[in-house]
């Protein structure tokens, strides 16, 4: 355990492990997942009236293990969107940048929209880290992550994330909750699914205007 702690500290990731050590972990090591600085120090405790927000943890989010060889295969790879840029390039998305900085993030225009990163190939997914714009403490709304084989979204998708809890997108009732946008970036589980694109959609946040930004999507598997 202790050799183990010490890889996760040289990573500068903190928290916890999210798998206990046993026979059944000796191939995967801490996802080797390197986060910004932060921007503002901690996260409102208070939501927004009308908004059903996860509350933060109010310490590093736990370190999952995966097999040996992950890697972020959405780095530097393509990216499409639902309408093109109101400022910024989608380059920003993958260019590997996810820090809060001034023009470091995509800005797509109002109502409900999506980026898509192309990763060149099928391979086996196992987390997906998106950072929409943490320069200050806002919350995201209708934020949705699919995955699929189709490039255009029709057939063979899986949503991996929904947080559309009145199903405005059109795309089934989210179970899931609202989050503060920090540094950490909002880490969804694939669970080892095989696809080669990954979308995610946004209707806008409570920041003050309604555009959809997105900072950097990283896509961890192995596949190449």
């Amino acid at each position: 355990m202790r050799s183990l702690t010490i890889v996760v500290a040289a990573l500068g990731l903190g928290g916890t492990l999210l798998s206990p050590l046993g026979a059944q972990n000796e191939e995967k090591v801490p996802l080797p997942l390197v986060l910004p600085k932060p921007n503002f120090a901690g996260t409102p405790s208070d939501a927004p009236p009308g908004l059903n927000v996860e509350k933060p943890l109010g310490k590093p989010r736990p370190v999952p293990l995966v097999p040996r060889g992950t890697v972020n295969l959405a780095l530097r790879k393509k990216v499409t969107s639902s309408q093109p840029p109101f400022d910024g390039s989608l380059e920003l998305v993958t260019d590997g940048d996810k820090e809060a900085r001034e023009g470091g993030a995509v800005e797509l225009k109002p109502r409900l929209q999506w980026v898509q990163v192309d990763l060149g190939a099928p391979a086996k997914l196992h987390y997906l880290v998106v950072w929409h714009y943490h320069r200050d403490p806002i919350v995201v709304h209708k934020v949705i992550a699919q995955v699929s084989n189709d490039p255009r979204f029709i057939e063979g998708v899986t949503t991996l994330f929904n947080n559309d809890q009145d199903n405005t997108a059109g795309m089934g009732i989210g179970r899931d909750r609202e989050f503060w946008e920090t540094s950490e970036g909002k880490l969804i589980d694939a669970r080892g699914i095989t696809a080669r694109y990954v979308r995610f959609y946004s209707k806008g946040s409570t920041y003050r205007d309604p555009l959809n930004r997105y900072t950097e999507i990283e896509v961890w598997g192995q596949g190449r």
